[in-house]
């Protein structure tokens, strides 16, 4: 049941935070926006991070390094790295009220449910992975929208109940995210091939132009477009990504040797100048691309951008910018696009949301430029 008309969600009117990094701190921004009545507890190891939660208004009370205050809540986030996990897990089994629920944020399950099965915690733990996120970490970088329209995979234990369940994915969706239920290993394939194979991917590119580049970098200076697109995610933060590869590793093996498999695949065939297997390899491929949907925020956000072709002259972009300006319509980034292989317009610009961007398209074209989406 969505509780949106009420301060508090009528399951969960405690509610426990443990980590208030981008995940922990955006759920809790999130709940406090839509249910403001709702008392939260926090613990962070950085105490001025916690401090920052608790003047922002985000949490109600600092827990002790005892944890005990979170022996009142009704569902309670654990937003640390897995290895932490575990061990605030030990502790709140001690701790935790009847009924409660447990739950993390993490983009690994295999791990985290082998230690809920093995230490008899399946009637408390139901795992959570918001496929939401930033380049960005922290908690001065959490935000109250981060989960709007993302998928939220929920990975229940073998001993949670329906009724656990239901209430949890029903939150979730009141937040205004989109529950997805899976198994954990079903939720662990899929990220090694969506999110986790991505960033290999990625990493393998960048690295591979940054060896094949010659002493002029002509590679570095003219690496736009689809480059720089598949490559973004490469920004992210290393740590995090190790700590990714080791705890998934099996899945992402797996899905590296598919795709090791698929490229010898696509060689052979560009070797031997296989037209009709090359169209079909881009043509399929073309026609499952485009199927998917558009505006739900998976492992990579929707970026809501135009193109659109610009006199060169002093004052153009400045002009566009100011006739953005003068509608309330906000841009989040805009440039000059130097390599245009992938992309038609000279200037790109990048908005914040899809109802910005059709006003955008709208006042842009009565007003003659010429615009590409």
């Amino acid at each position: 049941m969505n509780d949106t008309n009420s301060t508090f969600h009528k399951d969960f009117p405690v509610i426990g935070f443990i980590g208030l990094g981008l995940i922990g701190g955006s759920v809790a921004k999130t709940i406090r926006r839509i249910y403001p009545g709702t008392r939260m507890i926090g613990y962070n190891r950085r105490t001025d991070v916690a401090q920052k939660a608790l003047s922002d208004g985000v949490i109600n009370e600092i827990a002790d390094e005892s944890l005990a205050q979170f022996s009142e809540c009704d569902l309670i986030f654990l937003g640390v790295p897995v290895v932490s996990a575990l061990s605030f897990m030990e502790k709140l089994k001690m701790i935790a009220k009847s009924g409660a629920i447990l739950t993390d944020v993490g983009s690994v399950k295999g791990d985290i449910h082998g230690y809920v099965e093995e230490h008899g915690l399946e009637n408390l733990f139901i795992g959570g992975h918001p496929m939401a996120g930033s380049e960005k970490t922290g908690y001065e970088n959490a935000t109250d929208r981060l989960f709007e329209n993302a998928f939220y995979m929920i990975t229940p234990a073998s001993g949670t109940s329906i009724v656990k369940l239901s209430a949890f994915a029903s939150f979730i969706e009141s937040i205004g995210a989109l529950p997805l239920i899976m198994s954990p290993e079903e939720h662990d394939r899929t990220v090694a091939a969506v999110s986790h194979l991505p960033h290999v991917i990625s990493a393998a590119l960048v690295n591979l132009v940054h060896d094949q580049d010659g002493e002029e970098k002509y590679m570095h200076t003219v690496a736009a477009g689809g480059f720089r697109d598949i490559t973004r995610i490469s920004s992210s933060s290393p740590q995090m990504w190790q700590e990714i590869c080791l705890a998934n590793t099996d899945e992402i093996v797996g899905m590296i040797d598919a795709y090791v498999s698929k490229l010898l695949d696509y060689r052979l065939a560009i070797r031997n100048e296989d037209s009709d297997e090359l169209y079909s390899i881009f043509s399929d491929c073309k026609e499952y691309r485009d199927s998917f949907d558009t505006v739900a925020k998976g492992s990579v956000p929707k970026e809501y951008r135009i193109y659109m072709d610009l006199v060169d002259e002093a004052g153009s972009i400045a002009s566009v910018a100011t006739i953005l300006a003068v509608q309330n319509i906000s841009i989040k980034n805009i440039g000059i696009v130097h390599n245009r292989e992938f992309e038609q317009g000279v200037l790109r610009v990048v908005f914040y949301d899809e109802p910005s961007m059709e006003s955008a398209i709208k006042t842009l074209t009565w007003r003659n430029y010429k615009i590409y989406r």
